[in-house]
C-alpha cells in the first residue's frame, strides 16, 4: 500500500540542508525540505478530488505564518532543525487528527507531537558533522504558506499537490521596497515515522 503525507514545505531551508538530505535522507525521492504534519495519511488509492476539497476546506482558516529554524536537535539516529514557534505546526496536526481520527501522529507510537525538519539519518558521528556544519548558518527565517499532500508511487518516489491555495491564504506583510531582496528564494518541490 502506497502512502501519503501532509507537510509544510520549507524552501528557505533548501540551500542549507539539500546536500545533507540528498545523501542521508530522501530528497532524491522527490521529498523537499519540510516540516511534517502527518504521516502516514490516507493510502494513495483513496486520494481523490473530494479528499483534496475536504483538505482545502479544513485548512482555509489557517493563515500563513512566519517561523524560524534557530537550532539543531536530535532524535535517536536523526538530526533535525527545530521550528519556532512550533505551536502552529502542532495545531495543524491536531486539526487534521480531529477531522481524521483514524490517522494518529506517528501511528500512535508517541504521545507528544514534535514538529521538526529532518536533515539526516545516521549515527552520532554523522550527527555531530551535520550539527557543526549547520549551526553556524542558523537561524533560517521562513514562512509557512501552504499545506502539501505528498503521494508515494510504486517506485518509492513522491509527488505533491497543494491542499491550500496560497492566493486564498493571508500572507505575511511585504517588506518595504528598499529592503526587498532582488533574488527570489529557490522553490524546490521517503517520509517515514517520526524521523520524517
Amino acid at each position: 500500500m502506497r502512502r501519503t503525507a501532509l507537510i509544510v514545505v520549507v524552501p528557505e531551508a533548501e540551500p542549507l540542508v539539500h546536500h545533507w538530505r540528498t545523501r542521508y535522507d530522501n530528497a532524491d525521492l522527490g521529498v523537499p525540505a519540510h516540516v511534517t504534519l502527518l504521516i502516514p495519511f490516507f493510502p494513495r488509492e483513496r486520494v481523490d478530488a473530494a479528499l483534496i476539497a475536504e483538505l482545502r476546506e479544513l485548512f482555509a482558516s489557517q493563515p500563513a505564518f512566519p517561523f524560524a529554524l534557530p537550532r539543531v536537535e536530535r532524535f535517536p539516529g536523526v538530526v533535525w532543525l527545530a521550528p519556532e514557534p512550533a505551536e502552529p505546526f502542532r495545531r495543524m496536526t491536531e486539526l487534521i487528527v480531529g477531522r481524521y481520527p483514524g490517522y494518529p501522529p506517528y501511528e500512535g507510537a508517541h504521545d507528544e507531537i514534535v514538529p521538526h525538519l529532518t536533515v539526516a539519518l545516521g549515527d552520532e558521528v554523522l550527527q555531530d558533522e551535520v550539527e557543526a556544519a549547520l549551526t553556524r548558518r542558523l537561524p533560517v527565517e521562513a514562512h509557512a504558506r501552504e499545506v502539501t499532500l505528498l503521494v508515494e508511487d510504486e517506485t518509492g518516489h513522491w509527488t505533491h499537490r497543494a491542499c491550500t491555495d496560497p492566493s486564498q491564504s493571508p500572507r505575511p506583510p511585504r517588506p518595504p521596497p528598499a529592503s526587498r531582496s532582488r533574488s527570489p528564494l529557490p522553490r524546490p518541490r521517503r517520509p517515514r515515522g517520526r524521523g520524517r
